[in-house]
């Protein structure tokens, strides 16, 4: 342990905040108080004064807005909007109360803008002291030119990365922090909450989670099917599109391309389109119930999603006929590449079909599709197209806030923009994202794709 921990602080960076505060000089220390203090008095002019403005345009803006952000944080707000009589005009004048949904995303805004100039204070006294010690030992400093230079070379990376990590801050991990901070708030229409809300800690978690109220009953009812839903659209689209891909890929099968180009035509046409047509075409009077009734077969039209097994099972058939075809151009390529040696070893050792798909086909097949799999289980439960638009959710029980076939991302959206009780769709979209990160994670964690990355034996 000795030699390790050794030979790990070998390659540690020196400048680090520990070592620019016990060991560095007067300068260096300045720089925690006036960033770029450190880089000017070693002459990286340029650098300490983008450090310097950076500091001096971020006291300007915390005192001119961002501590007023940060003060109004804790309450979101006070003063509701006041209806205020004129006598002069005879009308009735209305003054602008406080905002919560505003106060809330300026105060993440700030704490976030915070954040990242706490990072920025640090990149800088870590600077100031490495100038410090290349000074005293006689080292070249390098310049700003030198700084653009490695840029294009040595940190190529750092300029090729920034903009995409910029990207994930401000258009993903920014809402998401903001999405996540409404669920601790009774921001909803409920007792008219919608302008002017206040935190409420973990009572909403406790009301999704409770088996005793109606929303938490709601919640495992939806969550129970959205897990039978995703093992069953992902388990029978694998399996039947495996089939069919190695069925097509048989040598005694003839016109290969021409069945391939049949059942991947589907793709070709927009989703909400073949969506929208069959459900006109499963409605009571529409052509399936119309057709199935002038011969003679139904006397009543069938129930597709008006009862609820009906419902269900309607929506995983359908489902098959979208998803078959990725599975089937997915799976051909793998097929293909399969060693012909394996199955000619096989079949001189006498190995019927069933043994040669269960020992080769099936096992390389999970071993290299695992990763895909796990991404078409998650993109199921969250898969909004084929319910949203074929069954809507129904059928949906009286007074319900979602149907039989709501999976938890229909049901957020119906939370939401429905019937805006905000905080709690943020709360179905914290426990969704759990849930698929525990199975995401436990999942591949245990497969051959991850325990054995170097290959398939």
């Amino acid at each position: 342990m000795g030699k390790r921990k050794k030979r790990v602080n070998e390659f540690a960076s020196p400048y680090t905040i520990g070592n620019a505060v016990k060991k560095g000089d007067l300068i260096t220390k300045l720089s925690m108080l006036f960033m770029g203090a450190g880089n000017i008095a070693h002459g990286q002019i340029v650098k300490g004064f983008l450090f310097l403005i950076i500091e001096i345009n971020y006291i300007l803006f915390m005192f001119q807005n961002g501590l007023h952000n940060l003060e109004m944080l804790p309450s979101l707000g006070t003063q509701a909007q006041q209806e205020i009589w004129n006598e002069k005009k005879g009308i009735y004048e209305y003054i602008a109360g406080d905002n919560s949904l505003l106060i809330l995303l300026y105060g993440v805004l700030t704490l976030s803008i915070t954040a990242g100039f706490v990072l920025l204070w640090v990149a800088s006294l870590r600077s100031a002291y490495k100038a410090e010690v290349l000074s005293k030992t006689g080292k070249h400093i390098s310049s700003f030119k030198d700084d653009i230079k490695d840029l294009f070379n040595q940190n190529l990376h750092i300029l090729l990365m920034t903009p995409p990590v910029m990207g994930i801050l401000l258009f993903t991990i920014l809402p998401l922090i903001f999405m996540i901070t409404m669920a601790f708030t009774n921001y909803s229409k409920y007792d008219d909450h919608l302008v002017l809300f206040d935190w409420v800690g973990l009572a909403n978690f406790a009301k999704v989670l409770s088996f005793h109220d109606s929303i938490g009953q709601t919640f495992w009812s939806v969550l129970a099917w959205t897990i039978i839903w995703a093992i069953f659209a992902t388990g029978l689209n694998y399996v039947l599109g495996m089939i069919l891909a190695i069925v097509i890929n048989r040598k005694d099968t003839k016109l290969k391309g021409l069945w391939r180009f049949c059942f991947v035509l589907s793709i070709a046409i927009p989703q909400f389109v073949s969506l929208l047509i069959m459900r006109t075409m499963l409605q009571p009077e529409g052509a399936v119930n119309t057709m199935l009734k002038n011969i003679g077969l139904i006397d009543t039209a069938l129930p597709f999603f008006t009862n609820t097994m009906w419902a269900r099972v309607t929506v995983i058939v359908i489902n098959l006929w979208i998803g078959i075809p990725y599975t089937l151009m997915q799976v051909t390529g793998i097929l293909q590449n399969i060693p012909g040696e394996l199955y000619e070893s096989a079949r001189v050792d006498g190995a019927n079909v069933f043994d040669i798909f269960f020992k080769i086909t099936l096992p390389y097949m999970l071993f290299v599709t695992t990763p895909y799999l796990i991404m078409q289980f998650t993109g199921n439960v969250n898969n909004f197209n084929v319910i949203y638009l074929l069954s809507q959710g129904h059928p949906t029980p009286v007074g319900s806030t979602a149907g039989k076939t709501d999976l938890l991302i229909t049901w957020l959206y119906k939370l939401t923009i429905d019937q805006q009780y905000f905080n709690l769709g943020a709360v179905i979209g914290i426990m969704t994202f759990t849930v698929l990160a525990i199975i995401a994670i436990v999942t591949y964690r245990n497969t051959g794709s991850y325990k054995d990355e170097e290959g398939f034996q």
